[in-house]
């Protein structure tokens, strides 16, 4: 089954609230970088907020790029996404071991750490990119995005992230987007909260299988929703040869006549898929004569 954003507004047009399924990108994230359950369920998360942002976005050449630099073990996580949810992402730390919280869960919050910084890059394809950060608070990442919409971007906004793992991977994953508009009743506000408060978790309710129409209406309270829009997104990363060539271009003439002077050959390798570029010295010698 292909991963959705479903993109709903509740109660005419006053509550903005965007669903994803997303187990299919954590499964492919946690096969690239053989991800242990913990740091599936960080990056998975980080990758679930990433793919609704990118998905908000309205420029089809933007993306965004959201980093977490705690002082837990799990060390620097990011993901990018672009206009159509399609998103990528790679961890510092993608064996990190910890034991289980109390309740059984895993430990998200001790891994990526108490302090730190939460980053949000969106490059909107044209001048220079919009850059916002906020303080960790939690680590558990739901908290931490829901922060910072509150803080930066001073939009009333509820988040909830899920990613449940077990002995065969990627169980169920996804998450919700809430956003109030200016013009919510308290009375609507009060449903709401009651919903959240009684509702279970997004992961819970994904291997539950019910849909994201159905999340949706539970989370708002509102059976007359109106779904504007729904699309697959996946894990995609958009590197090639040709991106590593302007890479090293970038890198100087002088740089790369070091590089035939004392090496082989030199292999490139993606962070974000693992895929591997190698350049001879024959191929960095063309690169030099055509610069």
């Amino acid at each position: 089954m292909k991963d959705r954003i479903i993109d709903c507004l509740a109660y005419n047009g006053k509550v903005s609230i965007k669903c994803i399924s997303s187990a299919g990108i954590v499964e492919e994230a946690r096969k690239i970088h053989d991800l242990s359950p913990t740091a599936s369920a960080a990056l998975g998360r980080l990758l679930t907020i990433t793919s609704i942002m990118g998905y908000e976005l309205k420029s089809d050449k933007a993306t965004v790029t959201n980093q977490i630099k705690g002082n837990g073990p799990i060390g620097m996580f990011t993901a990018v996404a672009d206009r159509n949810g399609n998103v990528k992402g790679y961890v510092g730390n993608p064996q990190i071991d910890i034991p289980l919280k109390e309740n059984g869960k895993l430990d998200v919050g001790t891994a990526v750490g108490k302090e730190g910084m939460l980053y949000i890059v969106k490059d909107l394809g044209v001048g220079n990119p919009y850059v916002g950060m906020t303080p960790i608070i939690s680590g558990e990442i739901a908290e931490d995005f829901t922060n910072y919409f509150a803080t930066s971007e001073q939009t009333p906004t509820v988040i909830a992230l899920g990613v449940l793992v077990d002995k065969n991977g990627i169980k169920s994953a996804g998450g919700y987007k809430l956003s109030l508009m200016p013009d919510a009743t308290e009375e609507e506000i009060s449903i709401i909260e009651k919903q959240i408060e009684d509702i279970e978790p997004i992961s819970k309710m994904l291997d539950e299988n019910k849909t994201l129409e159905e999340i949706a209406k539970l989370v708002t309270g509102d059976n007359d929703l109106q779904v504007l829009e729904t699309i697959s997104p996946e894990y995609k990363c958009n590197c090639s040869r040709e991106k590593c060539e302007k890479g090293l271009i970038a890198i100087g003439k002088k740089e790369l006549e070091n590089i035939i002077n004392e090496e082989e050959k030199i292999e490139i390798v993606c962070n974000f898929c693992n895929s591997k570029q190698i350049f001879t010295k024959e191929d960095l010698q063309k690169i030099i004569d055509n610069m």
